[in-house]
């Protein structure tokens, strides 16, 4: 990955200055970006778009403070490749590979160092913010524009778009031993989730990385990671071999650093089953290069736009399907609870578990308004995405509804980067509405961006 330098940089930002001029007065202000993660739908739109064209590079990589300048359309993919040839990776590298540094932070991004980490936008020590008003404006932690820096994590662009972010790098080695840890109660699991993110340890071995599938309620993995130069013979799971089926078929493995912060998106978690590539002759024939999460989310959208799977299960006379694609959140203590409900009522197996706190430095947790997490508590991410054939009902999202309900009453939230269905009151208040609202008032006094309610519920 080239390191673009700051000259670079500048011109990218006054390409997008430009293009926020151009958009007529009173207009919504969109980003013109070509791939996305999310699983909301998109209304198209003729109006004139940001122009964000040289602004998905790495400005520098300071090995000796360990931090990087970075763009807001960085892709991780392209930010590790310059930062691990220094032995040096962000904080928190989400699973898949074209998830952009400013979506991470302005949508929440997690992986498996989550539980020491916290969440990508904790490690960010500054950034600069194209606002509503067409301003950059630069946010830190303290000082004049504190309050667009703390409520914009989980803004969704409501607030604006990152063009640069300042963020903190770990030193690490150059692979990933792993041990996988099976239970047959998600209670048991639970409890050793608690005991490894409060001890750092199991059994006696340092724990630098943690997530676990669930394949059903009586057969739980943990998986254990631990930064190491250890020699060996490393796993290949870009190949014939599928990552996600050795957590069950083996206790410990060893993968390179970059393989290792890769493994769920080669197929896309287990998701790239329904396009066949498991099929042991297909994934011969498939090119290595099309086996990527990006690449299984354009199938899908090519999907959406065209109702393929709809009108073959019309065809075959099966109810129609409802797409239940969430990230939720729970406290560790309710994890066992949300999984018997969720089989009960849903019923959709594997699913991803990853555990995550507020980061603390100094023995303090910094709080975020717009995604209220209680500092020194310990939750788990459970990922499930897939379809359940629930019938004529299901444009309604019940299924998703009913999730939205249950994790509510039991203390958590859900990520945002698919449909919700929440109302209004019960919005605001749990993703911080009333000081969002203020900061939006601050810095978009024209209403020029989407509001967040209006952006991720209402869908425009």
């Amino acid at each position: 990955m080239q390191i673009i330098g700051w000259q670079a940089h500048e011109a990218g930002v006054e390409r997008l200055v430009r293009s926020h001029a151009a958009i007529p007065h009173g207009a919504t202000v969109r980003l013109a970006k070509r791939t996305s993660n999310l699983f909301r739908p998109r209304a198209q739109t003729e109006v004139p778009s940001l122009d964000v064209t040289g602004l998905a590079g790495v400005i520098e990589v300071d090995p000796t403070t360990r931090t990087a300048q970075v763009q807001g359309m960085c892709t991780y993919e392209d930010l590790v490749a310059a930062t691990l040839p220094h032995g040096l990776i962000p904080l928190v590298v989400p699973q898949l590979r074209t998830i952009t540094l400013g979506g991470a932070v302005t949508g929440l991004g997690i992986e498996a160092t989550s539980f020491r980490n916290g969440l990508p936008h904790e490690s960010v020590l500054e950034l600069d913010v194209l606002t509503g008003s067409g301003e950059i404006v630069t946010a830190r932690p303290e000082g004049e524009h504190a309050d667009l820096f703390h409520a914009f994590p989980n803004s969704y662009g409501s607030l604006g778009y990152a063009t640069r972010l300042h963020i903190e790098l770990e030193e690490v080695p150059s692979r990933v031993a792993l041990r996988h840890l099976g239970f047959d109660d998600a209670h048991a699991a639970a409890a050793a989730i608690e005991e490894i993110v409060a001890a750092g340890e199991h059994d006696g071995e340092r724990v630098d990385a943690l997530d676990g599938v669930a394949f059903a309620p009586d057969e739980i993995y943990l998986t254990l990671a631990r930064w190491t130069d250890e020699p060996g013979e490393t796993s290949d799971y870009t190949g014939q071999q599928i990552y996600y089926r050795s957590v069950r078929e083996r206790t410990s493995d060893l993968l390179t650093m970059h393989d290792y912060l890769w493994r769920w998106d080669t197929d896309w978690f287990w998701c790239s089953g329904a396009f066949g590539v498991q099929h042991p002759v297909v994934r011969r024939l498939w090119p290595r290069r099309w086996r990527r999460s990006d690449v299984y989310h354009r199938l899908v959208a090519l999907d959406r736009r065209h109702g393929i799977v709809d009108r073959l299960d019309a065809r075959a006379g099966r109810p129609r399907r409802e797409r239940v694609i969430q990230d939720i959140e729970v406290p560790t203590d309710r994890l066992a609870d949300f999984l018997e409900w969720f089989d009960a009522r849903i019923g959709m197996r594997p699913v991803w578990l990853c555990p995550l706190r507020l980061r603390e430095i100094d023995g303090r947790a910094r709080t975020w308004p717009g995604y209220p997490l209680e500092p020194g508590r310990t939750y788990v991410n459970v990922g499930f995405w897939g379809t359940v054939h629930v019938g004529p009902e299901a444009p309604e999202g019940p299924r998703n509804r009913a999730i939205e309900a249950e994790v509510t009453a039991l203390g958590g939230h859900k990520s945002l980067y698919s449909e919700a269905f929440y109302t209004r009151e019960d919005f605001d208040r749990l993703y911080g509405g009333a000081q969002l609202a203020a900061v939006r008032r601050r810095y978009d006094p024209a209403g020029r961006l989407t509001d967040l309610y209006d952006k991720v519920v209402r869908t425009p």
